[in-house]
């Protein structure tokens, strides 16, 4: 059994450096990889171009690396409540390619499964299928997406062990399982960290063959991007 454990977040980021693709799983503020993200920042790594569905907000998520000004690049499908990313994007400091939100999951789960491109009705007649191939199929228009090339992929899940399989919980299950395997390098941080065997192999989400690092956080805040409540 291949045993993938690293020591630390440092250990596990191995690698990363200045104008790579990084795909960084998670919802919003659910499931993202609170201790690789607060690693990259403090690497100061630069000129990153960042898959994920969103950038988180101001002061947390993705938003510390924009903040710092390390994503030269966004592809996601949504700007969120992070008002620096806005800021950005307007003002054309920031590269953006907006995309339709399956077809952004698709497009990571396609090289996750080492299919080079499809075919998606999402997005055609818009300016997403400006400069892309379009076909009819059943007298229907569909636009061709090509899978996306990272040199990483960071998930974050609620439980794994050391040979690399993970378990995700909720939400968080969300773009980080089309995530996984999809990069050159997968990096698995997770809440905790068992002995491999210790799993029951019917609950996995992920199998260790998909992940290359895993190693445990800490300190994780969970925040809620928007906290709802219900007046009686």
């Amino acid at each position: 059994m291949i045993i993938r454990k690293v020591n630390s977040v440092q250990e596990a980021l191995q690698g990363i450096t200045n104008n790579m693709t990084i795909m960084l799983g998670g919802f919003g503020l659910c499931g993202i990889p609170e201790n690789s993200i607060a690693a990259l920042v403090k690497m100061g790594v630069s000129n990153l171009t960042c898959i994920s569905n969103n950038a988180g907000v101001d002061d947390f998520g993705l938003g510390l690396l924009l903040q710092k000004k390390q994503i030269k690049k966004m592809i996601s499908s949504y700007v969120g409540e992070n008002a620096e990313f806005e800021r950005q994007m307007l003002s054309g400091e920031l590269e953006v390619e907006l995309t339709p939100q399956g077809t952004l999951a698709e497009k990571c789960r396609a090289a996750q499964h080492g299919i080079p491109a499809f075919f998606t009705p999402a997005g055609y007649g818009t300016e997403v299928a400006e400069g892309k191939e379009t076909r009819e199929f059943n007298g229907k228009m569909y636009v061709m997406e090509e899978a996306y090339k990272a040199d990483f992929a960071i998930v974050k899940a609620w439980k794994g062990d050391e040979a690399g399989n993970i378990i995700f919980k909720g939400t968080a299950r969300n773009f980080n399982s089309c995530m996984a395997g999809a990069a050159k390098i997968t990096i698995a941080e997770v809440e905790e960290l068992v002995p491999a065997g210790t799993l029951d192999p019917n609950q996995i989400h992920i199998p260790g063959i998909m992940i290359n690092r895993i190693f445990q956080g800490e300190k994780y805040e969970k925040r809620i991007e928007q906290r709802t409540v219900r007046l009686k």
